[in-house]
Formats: C-alpha cells, structure tokens, sequence
C-alpha cells in the first residue's frame, strides 16, 4: 500500500448495488478519511455516480467513474473492474442490464434453496429490509439476502452469513451462465475505459488469473485489496511487472452492516495518483483507437 500523501481508493461500493451508504456519503467518507479521491464501482451498474461526482465537486475530491461487472470462468465468479467509461454509452447500459436481469434470476435462485433448508425467507422481505425503492438500474444482491437473514436470526452477522449459506460452494449458493471476463474487458473498452481485474488473490488460482491477462489483455490488475495480504500483493506485483499492467488498489468498501466492515474500510487499501493517470491515459488511447 503507497505512502504517498496523495491517494485513491479505486473499490467502493454505494446503496447503487450491494453497499450500504450513498454515493454522496462514500465521498463524505473518503474526504474525512484525507483521501485525494475515490472510484464508485458499484456491481453491473454506473447508477451512482453522477451523484457521487456532484458531491466530489462540492467537497474538492476526484471521483473517478467505475464500475464492476459479474463475469465466470471455469466456474468461479471473477469481476472486471472498468474506470472511466462513457457514462452514457448506450450500449454499456442495455449491456449491463441484461446482467442485471440474470442477477434477479440469481437472487430468485438463492432464496429458493434457502427455502428449501427451511429457512422462512422471502425476496420481498430482502426488499423491504432497504428501507427504499431500488431504481431500474441499481442491483439487488448476496450481501442484501444476508442482511436479511441476520435479520430474522438465521446468521449473527453478513460474514457469518456467507460462510453457512452465501458463499461459493455453500448450501445456499446459486450461479447461473455469465459472460466471460475477456467480454466484459472488451464491452469496458467499447465504452471508452479500462479494464482492471479485480482482487485475483480470492480466486485461488493465478493460472485462470493468467490466463485472463493473456487473452483479455486489460489494462491493470488489482494488487492492494482489503483481503490480499503481503504474499497476495508481493505476486500481483510481479505479474503486473511481466504484463506491463498497472497496478491499482482499493478497499472494496461496502459499509457497516450489523457493526461490520465488509470488505474493508474506505481508504484502507489504495493506488497512488500515478495510477489514477495511468487508468486516464489507458481509457484515453482506447477511445483514440476507436475513433
């Protein structure tokens, strides 16, 4: 993790998918925290950051446009994260909301096996617990369902929740067909970004990680997140090198749920300015070579 008194924090996650605060509260955050600025990359979805940029506007903090896509490959869940895409590209949006439409499936899926364990459960109770209405292009997901299920007394906290019933391999865990990551690499340079892939050290095996960066060719890999500990960081870094990838970092922040900090709080992993620049002028030379 830099040192340099001028940081990012390139994962955040907002009420627009799976976390907790606002986009304008993550900004709030990430100035009380001393940052320079921060990503919003909420899950298959860009819903929150015109408000967070607003906010960054307001409080002098760069908030750089991110995003999250859901991707599979021989069977794991592995995430592409994307910076500075066009906001409005059309195309991303129509794309990204089939993705979110596989996701309710998903969602539909996990609290039909939860009920099969005898677990009263039900979609619209996990709804109801988020005190709002989600917007047609925000998304519902596991973290939700576990708030619930901490709710109603089946798990004593969203951790605890995973590991009896959310997590990949778990009872109540349910997958269905995703694109690739080399897909989402390419529909996040179509809308004029840069791919990044995200946390490779949760998915247990760097020769998939490898070959995701040999065929998808994205711009950067995450190497500082909440739960890459030295090694992790130590061997991203490396393969950074070999790839002539950029190497970013970010906590991954999801807010505070029943008083606990999922992944990790906003600020505690970063990427320095140069990173950030790097990212830009990635997104920049895509959108040169498709003009």
């Amino acid at each position: 993790m830099t040192n340099q008194a001028e940081r990012y924090d390139l994962h955040t996650h907002t009420q627009a998918s799976d976390g907790m605060n606002s986009p304008r509260a993550n900004v709030e955050l990430a100035k009380n925290m001393g940052l320079t600025g921060l990503a919003i990359t909420d899950h298959d979805t860009m819903a929150g950051v015109a408000e967070a940029r607003l906010a960054g506007k307001e409080l002098g903090i760069d908030v750089v446009p991110g995003i999250e896509i859901s991707t599979r490959a021989k069977d794991k869940d592995i995430h592409i994260l994307g910076y500075f895409m066009d906001t409005e590209n059309k195309q991303l949006e129509d794309r990204l909301q089939r993705l979110r439409s596989v996701r309710d499936e998903r969602n539909e899926l996990i609290i039909g096996k939860l009920q099969q364990l005898g677990i009263a459960i039900t979609l619209q109770e996990v709804k109801e617990g988020l005190g709002r209405t989600l917007r047609p292009d925000e998304s519902l997901g596991r973290p939700h369902i576990a708030d619930c299920l901490v709710r109603k007394g089946h798990a004593t906290d969203l951790r605890d929740a995973f590991d009896q019933y959310l997590a990949e391999g778990k009872s109540g865990y349910a997958s269905l067909p995703l694109i690739s990551p080399e897909e989402a690499i390419h529909w996040i340079r179509e809308a004029g970004g840069a791919a990044v892939i995200a946390h490779p050290g949760l998915y247990g095996d760097d020769e998939l990680v490898k070959d995701i960066l040999e065929q998808g060719r994205p711009a950067g890999i995450e190497v500082y997140h909440s739960d890459h500990g030295p090694e992790e960081e130590r061997r991203y870094l490396e393969l950074a090198a070999q790839y002539e990838l950029i190497a970013t970092g970010g906590s991954d922040y999801h807010g505070v749920r029943q008083g606990v900090v999922f992944h990790g709080d906003l600020g505690s992993h970063v990427a320095p300015p140069a990173a950030v620049e790097q990212l830009r002028q990635a997104a920049a030379n895509v959108r040169g070579q498709e003009g």
